[in-house]
């Protein structure tokens, strides 16, 4: 199409469930309460590493970063989607848009990486016990932590600019609560055959490497507990990776969903379910590891204790 056609779109429109405002308000009461949990408890687990001294350990920061990139991702799209639920003029500006789809793929990439690298901190830690502590110095967490955080931004970086250099011609209303990448490009009325090549190169190399890497890490993990002959030390190292493990299946569990199930014939289903992997994912992250872990129970006990005396 001309460029001369096409029409510069400052500002879109999110559709939401603006038919339905009864459900939004419902909405609005379920997310802030989400939200709030997301906040609390991510924050708790990034304080009580922080205080505890017996939380200076590598896994403990990972889970900081991991609680970080909740409280982070979380904030980058759900105040606005709050507000939104009780306007009745429901936009976000071209730069915002640009902003918010910047950030909620970089960090749900961020968190993809940074969970194969703590299935990589839980392999050395039962594989290759006594030289856990040299291996995984603080030198090499805090590397394997920016590295983690440097490919979700780069391909990130690499998915808005392909998204946002093709033409809308006008059309501006999306057709969700916020500004995700797939619904941004429908509105595009010239061909958009290499976004969706790329996000498939993107997917392969971020999501299935990490998924390969945690498998093969946990083929060893389980070997190796297996050859234990203590049935008290299997069961103490399958405890430590537990935690883990369970947000590993959650978080990859639902992305499979949403890519391998059939379109909904309702397209609001699809909406509802995109909402809740990117809302009720980081609330369960913190409870799995507070309910899971004994030391972040015993830390809990330490910090409440000592501020009552």
């Amino acid at each position: 199409m001309d460029g001369a056609n096409q029409t510069l779109v400052q500002e879109f429109f999110l559709l939401g469930l603006s038919k339905h405002h009864n459900v939004e308000i419902a909405l609005f009461v379920l997310c802030l309460g989400i939200y709030l949990i997301i906040l609390l408890g991510n924050s708790s687990l990034i304080m009580l590493s922080i205080l505890d001294s017996n939380l200076h350990t590598p896994m403990y920061f990972f889970l900081s970063n991991l609680s970080f990139m909740d409280i982070f991702g979380t904030s980058s799209f759900g105040p606005f989607m709050l507000v939104n639920f009780l306007s009745v003029r429901k936009t976000i500006s071209f730069p915002g848009c640009a902003i918010q789809m910047y950030l909620t793929l970089a960090l749900g990439t961020t968190e993809s990486v940074l969970l194969a690298m703590m299935a990589y901190d839980r392999y050395v830690a039962i594989c290759n016990p006594l030289r856990y502590t040299i291996i995984m110095n603080m030198r090499v967490c805090v590397q394997l932590a920016a590295l983690s955080w440097i490919v979700g931004s780069v391909n990130s970086l690499l998915q808005t600019v392909l998204a946002l250099r093709v033409s809308f011609c006008g059309n501006n209303i999306i057709d969700h609560f916020f500004c995700e990448i797939l619904a941004v490009l429908k509105l595009a009325c010239v061909d958009i055959s290499l976004n969706p090549f790329v996000m498939m190169v993107a997917l392969a190399l971020v999501t299935l490497t990490p998924v390969l890497l945690i498998l093969i890490s946990y083929i060893f993990i389980l070997a190796t507990i297996l050859r234990l002959n203590s049935a008290e030390g299997r069961k103490k190292a399958f405890s430590t990776c537990s935690a883990h493990l369970t947000v590993v299946i959650i978080f990859f569990g639902t992305i499979l969903f949403m890519y391998s199930k059939p379109k909904a014939k309702d397209p609001d289903s699809d909406k509802l379910i995109a909402l809740f992997y990117g809302a009720v994912t980081s609330m369960l992250n913190p409870i799995i590891y507070s309910l899971r872990n004994k030391e972040v129970k015993a830390a809990v006990k330490k910090v409440m204790f000592s501020n009552r005396t």
